[in-house]
């Protein structure tokens, strides 16, 4: 009897294969050692549409609202019913007794998997394959540890509750507030607080006044000191004519030692919003080149939420690290002992642990890579050495002055240890970027009561500035902490959309016409705006996808029922 295996794409079904042996390719599927190995193309199966499931549905008409189907209804994706056909026969083979889900280890790969499962009728038992590599080993050692499929079942739950309510708002929103305003309007649960948060920050730079002031500074033994700012520039010229020619006395200096700890790993939001700020890569070229990384085996796993490893892990990372320094440009790091005990926590990884370089990286051709791939692949090795290493000391220095009866403050650091800060800064030399942040120069070594004689003083002119737009950078940071305030603290998910999801959010955003890209900033098109502005507060809250969010979770966890949540949904969209 043979068992079939179901990827979720046919490169990682290809790599599947190739690990245990089922070498001899056939139409749809390879086969040998007693395994058939097949793959879908992404969603295979999606939700029926409206019009589905009733002729006067095709019409958008206000009296028709709202539609709640139940029960929900499954059609062929188009373009992909020949992959469902190979998939059905390939379950309803005579010789297949048990099928094996090896789709993304994630929400959306058990959703894909499932619903192509009961769409086939089929009834065999199923196992689960989860692993965080594609590297033959870790294919190898999951498959030797396959989970039951009932074991995920939570996890299948919480997806399609996840789906169901993204279907239920999107089309009644949508179809309500286009028939409302005779326009298409398409609302959706989470890009539409994404688009508020775009369109409130837009009106806080176009409301914006810029205020001036001025600052004095003081030019002593080639250090500058400045003063408080002056909003009345009369003023300022007073305490300028007052220092004119006066003595300067050191009143104070004080000396605190600093530390800063390593980075954390990568998750997948920290690494979107890493290769934004450095090569100004958008979310989603991010992810598929991250993708695009797992596939070929280099990177681990990149959906990740987490940004840590597991215990179990601590030797192959030990490795890994390894051979991480050996690759230029970080094979000029003076001697380097990595610390691995700081990456582990077993507590903060719930399905997939921190996204780092695999042991492939012994074999692989590193320089034939496409840039971009090239390029986040030495960040994660990067962030990995880093976070190794030891921490970053320095010696915070502040001294103060008098003159004329007016404080000047001069600020400057003394490195003790470069500790993890010194892989930094060879990467972005590397990366001909400059250092991660100015330093602050070194202070000559100034005294209490010292003081200074024919000191030059110069009034400068400053304005207020207006808040940034956003960049893909600091969305995602805003997204992943939307309706923080008000979740509690032991809430495991919170923000908007989840790691896998927030990329496309942007594009589907920037698609619709509702935002557009402007160098590395967002900016929100009138049509975004007008959308936000006619909108409700509950779609246009952060706070209410923050709790499905959240309660999704929970459902994944088994502790929120399923059926709660989604009557939930049905009242909100009749309200």
């Amino acid at each position: 009897m043979s068992k079939l295996i179901i990827a979720e794409k046919p490169s990682v079904a290809k790599s599947i294969a190739s690990a245990l042996g089922a070498s001899s390719r056939a139409d749809g599927f390879y086969e040998g050692n007693g395994l058939l190995v097949s793959w879908c193309v992404g969603h295979l199966v999606s939700p029926m549409d409206a019009g589905g499931y009733d002729e006067r549905f095709k019409k958008w008409r206000y009296d028709d609202l709202p539609i709640l189907p139940e029960p929900f209804r499954y059609v062929l994706a188009p373009g992909k019913e020949d992959a469902f056909e190979n998939l059905r026969a390939l379950m309803n083979r005579p010789d297949v007794d048990t099928i094996v889900n090896a789709c993304d280890a994630g929400r959306e790969g058990e959703l894909i998997f499932r619903l192509v499962y009961e769409m086939a009728g089929c009834r065999e038992p199923v196992l689960r394959l989860w692993i965080s590599s594609m590297e033959d080993s870790a294919i190898r050692e999951g498959f030797s540890d396959l989970r039951p499929g009932a074991d995920y079942e939570a996890l299948y739950q919480s997806a399609l509750c996840r789906q169901k309510a993204d279907w239920l708002v999107g089309i009644n929103a949508t179809r309500l507030f286009s028939v409302l305003y005779h326009r298409t309007l398409n609302v959706g649960r989470v890009q539409t607080p994404t688009l508020a948060m775009l369109a409130e920050r837009d009106a806080k730079i176009t409301l914006f006044h810029k205020e001036k002031y001025h600052l004095l500074r003081l030019t002593l033994d080639g250090t500058e000191a400045v003063s408080e700012k002056f909003t009345d520039p009369t003023e300022a010229e007073q305490a300028a004519v007052m220092c004119k020619g006066a003595a300067v006395t050191c009143t104070s200096v004080t000396k605190e030692q600093k530390k800063e700890q390593p980075p954390k790993l990568y998750d997948l939001t920290t690494l979107q919003r890493e290769a934004n700020r450095l090569f100004g890569y958008t979310a989603k070229q991010t992810l598929d080149y991250a993708q695009s990384l797992y596939e070929k085996k280099l990177l681990t796993y990149p959906r990740t939420d987490s940004r840590y490893l597991t215990s179990d892990m601590a030797e192959t990372a030990s490795c890994v690290i390894h051979l991480a320094a050996k690759l230029p440009p970080f094979d000029s790091c003076s001697n380097f002992f990595p610390l691995v005990e700081s990456m582990i926590s077993d507590k903060d990884v719930s399905d997939h642990h921190a996204i780092i370089p695999t042991m492939e990286i012994e074999k692989a051709d590193i320089k034939a890579l496409p840039l971009g791939e090239r390029n986040l692949f030495l960040l994660v090795c990067c962030k990995l050495l880093c976070a190794s290493a030891e921490s970053y000391m320095y010696e915070a220095v502040t001294a103060v002055f008098d003159c004329g009866g007016h404080s000047f403050t001069a600020k400057g650091k003394r490195i003790l240890s470069e500790g993890w800060r010194e892989i930094d800064r060879i990467f972005r030399a590397f990366l001909k970027e400059k250092p991660a942040d100015g330093d602050g120069d070194t202070l000559p070594d100034f005294t209490e009561g010292q003081t200074f004689d024919g000191t030059e003083v110069a009034v400068t002119e400053h304005f207020t500035q207006p808040p940034k737009p956003y960049t893909e950078d600091t969305l995602l940071s805003a997204m992943e902490n939307a309706g923080k305030d008000g979740i509690p603290d032991e809430a495991e998910r919170k923000g908007l959309g989840t790691p896998a999801t927030r990329a496309a959010i942007i594009e589907k955003l920037v698609a619709a016409g509702f935002v557009e890209r402007k160098g590395k900033s967002l900016i929100p098109t009138k049509a975004g705006i007008n959308l936000v502005t006619i909108l409700p507060e509950p779609l246009t809250s952060p706070m209410l996808t923050a709790e499905w969010e959240q309660k999704l979770t929970e459902i994944a966890k088994g502790s929120t029922d399923p059926d709660a949540f989604m009557d939930g949904i049905r009242t909100m969209v009749q309200e």
